[in-house]
């Protein structure tokens, strides 16, 4: 990654691989205490339409992404002004970021396929359903293509990203509780049905690390 960051429409960068719609990312941020914190993170194409990988456009509208909470990487955008955003393909290693407090000393995972650091610029913020939220602009500095494999489309892994954000609710208020654990059913036994190995690895984790099954068999129970 470049130490020295230039402003102005000639120092534009691209990002690494096409943003569409909203693309699953893992952020690094950097700490108080010269850590990196790794945390999911859904960054949403420019407006302006779907950005293609490799090609120059001058100075494209930003993509975009929302903190929600006062979360870390919220405070590290805050106090850095940006972080690294990575593209994985490990399941395994986008749940921990999105579940677990994960740090480490250097801002890119063996598991990225492509890199990106980033600038975030805070441009609105408000409150839904009592939790504070944030948005940001995020422009590429420097990035990079560290993979380059065929894409190939697993169930499996999208009923793991969807887990997570589950999972994630499963204490908040504004959320049913119920509804949430209904859906983590579906998602396992997607998993289980659709996912390969690194998959299964990465729910075993969510079971872990949030006892939803417990939770829902002791809901089962308070019914009867």
């Amino acid at each position: 990654m470049s130490d020295e960051r230039e402003s102005g429409p000639d120092s534009a960068v691209d990002w690494p691989v096409e943003l569409r719609g909203v693309t699953e990312t893992v952020v690094a941020t950097l700490g108080p205490n010269d850590r990196w914190n790794f945390a999911a993170l859904g960054v949403h194409a420019p407006e302006a339409g779907d950005a293609p990988a490799g090609v120059s456009s001058g100075s494209p509208p930003p993509a975009t992404a929302t903190t929600w909470g006062n979360t870390r990487t919220r405070r590290n955008f805050h106090r850095q002004g940006g972080g690294v955003v990575q593209f994985v393909s490990d399941p395994r290693a986008f749940v921990e970021a999105a579940m677990t407090i994960y740090e480490r000393e250097s801002p890119v995972l063996d598991s990225a396929d492509a890199w990106a650091e980033v600038e975030a610029t805070a441009v609105d913020s408000g409150e839904d359903g009592g939790t504070e939220w944030e948005e940001w602009e995020l422009r590429p500095v420097d990035a990079a293509v560290e993979q380059r494999r065929p894409f190939t489309i697993n169930r499996g892994f999208g009923a793991v990203v969807d887990a997570t954000v589950a999972a994630s609710r499963l204490d908040v208020p504004a959320f049913d509780t119920d509804d949430l654990l209904d859906r983590l059913d579906y998602f396992a036994e997607t998993v289980e049905k659709c996912g390969g190995n690194r998959e299964r690895e990465a729910f075993e984790r969510i079971d872990e690390l949030t006892g939803w099954r417990e939770r829902a068999a002791a809901r089962r129970n308070e019914s009867f």
